[in-house]
């Protein structure tokens, strides 16, 4: 199914919160967004992509 995670993906997030546990929470909030930007960066690259494939 689309929206279950993989193996590896559970996996990355078990290091997150392991991550996320030991940090203070300005830290935690700085993370956080750090995280956001690379999101968003990754979706940018997709789009990207898909846009010069149909091209």
């Amino acid at each position: 199914m689309m929206n279950e995670l993989s193996l590896e993906q559970k996996f990355k997030i078990a290091m997150y919160i392991k991550k996320i546990q030991s940090l203070s929470k300005n830290k935690t909030k700085k993370y956080l967004i750090r995280i956001l930007k690379e999101m968003m960066i990754k979706d940018n690259l997709i789009k990207y992509f898909i846009r010069k494939s149909i091209n």
